[in-house]
């Protein structure tokens, strides 16, 4: 098995880089699904983030409300902290979980968009980095997610800088190009952790 961590800044293009490599075969564990499955109704994730903020954090469905949560921790480095410290484990033994059960001979790809900036690249047998330039996410967040330029800024600045990202990168995949360049580059890319995949499992 291939343990491979796939990071980039938002609006580079991770998510499309993922769906390429899950359509060559990659086992896909993505860690802000699972973020959010873990605190779904009815978990114990739930119900320890409810403890630990209020009933004023669930939506009227009995949810988690997302933009409501976010308020209060984004602002508050200490209650982001308390939240991590329920989340973040949950995230952890789940996403076990799924590489556990993924073949030997997988190459199982582990989508987290903090890896820079959470330290995790020693996790891993090799770290992937999805990079575009600011000019390009800037773009993207504006263009296409329908964000204002100012708050596409300030979350890109919340993030690890492009150099932090590029430095822990063992195979960087540049996304300033068009569709099919990128595809060819994701077939090439998965060449090679097939390869490796086949080494680490002999």
């Amino acid at each position: 098995m291939l343990k491979v961590g796939l990071t980039g800044g938002i609006g580079a293009g991770k998510s499309e880089v993922s769906r390429l490599l899950v359509e060559q075969g990659a086992v896909l564990i993505d860690a802000d699904r699972i973020a959010r499955e873990v605190v779904a109704p009815g978990t114990a994730g739930l119900a320890a983030v409810v403890d630990a903020f209020g009933e004023g954090v669930l939506a009227e469905d009995g949810s988690l409300d997302r933009p409501r949560l976010g308020s209060i921790v984004f602002a508050d480095a200490e209650k982001l902290a308390v939240l991590n410290s329920i989340v973040h484990p949950l995230v952890g033994a789940r996403s076990h979980e799924l590489e556990e059960a993924a073949a030997e001979d997988s190459v199982v790809v582990h989508d987290v968009p903090l890896l820079a900036e959470n330290g995790l690249a020693p996790l891993y047998d090799l770290v992937i980095v999805v990079d575009a330039s600011p000019e390009t996410q800037l773009d993207r967040l504006v263009r296409l997610r329908g964000m204002t330029e100012e708050d596409a800024r300030a979350r890109m600045a919340a993030q690890a800088t492009r150099d932090k990202r590029l430095e822990i990168a063992d195979v960087v995949i540049d996304n300033d190009v068009p569709l099919e360049a990128l595809r060819r580059r994701v077939r090439d890319v998965w060449a090679d952790l097939v390869r490796r995949a086949r080494g680490a499992s002999e």
